[in-house]
C-alpha cells in the first residue's frame, strides 16, 4: 500500500478549474468592458470615424484621463468612454490580485500554512506596489 504524505498530495482538481475560470473571467469581463466603452467613446465623438485630427485629439497630450480609480468611477456614471475603458483595464490588473486572494483561501482550507504565509506576502507587496505606485 502507498501512502501519500499531507504536503505532497497533489492540488484538488476543483481548484485548478476555479483558478482557470477566475482568469478566463477577469480577462473575458474586461476585454467586454473595453470594446463597450470603445463604442460609447466613438459613439460620442462620431468625427473620430471621418477625422484623423480628430481621432489625434483622443489622445491629445494634457487631455484629462481617468488617473485614479475614483476618476474612473465618476466617469463611467457620466457615460465617459475612456472611463469605461480604463474601468476594464482596472479589472484586467484586479484578476491575477484576485487569484492570489483565492490561493491563499485554497491554502488555508488546505492547512497549507507555509504556503498561506507566502502567497500573504506576495499579495501584501502586490498591494504595497499599487499604493506606492499611485504617489507619483
Amino acid at each position: 500500500m502507498v501512502t501519500v504524505e499531507p504536503a505532497s498530495r497533489p492540488e484538488p482538481r476543483w481548484v485548478d478549474i476555479a483558478i482557470s475560470n477566475l482568469l478566463r473571467g477577469g480577462v473575458i469581463l474586461s476585454i467586454t468592458i473595453v470594446i463597450i466603452g470603445l463604442g460609447v467613446t466613438f459613439a460620442h465623438h462620431r468625427d473620430y470615424f471621418q477625422s484623423r485630427p480628430a481621432l489625434g485629439e483622443l489622445t491629445r497630450p494634457g487631455e484629462h484621463y481617468p488617473s485614479s480609480v475614483q476618476d474612473a468611477l465618476r466617469g463611467v456614471l457620466a457615460l465617459r468612454g475612456q472611463s469605461i475603458v480604463m474601468l476594464g483595464l482596472l479589472i484586467l490588473i484586479a484578476t491575477p490580485v484576485g487569484r492570489v486572494t483565492f490561493s491563499i483561501v485554497v491554502f488555508l482550507i488546505e492547512h497549507d500554512r507555509m504556503y498561506a504565509i507566502v502567497t500573504t506576502v506576495v499579495l501584501l507587496l502586490l498591494l504595497l506596489s499599487f499604493v506606492l505606485g499611485a504617489t507619483e
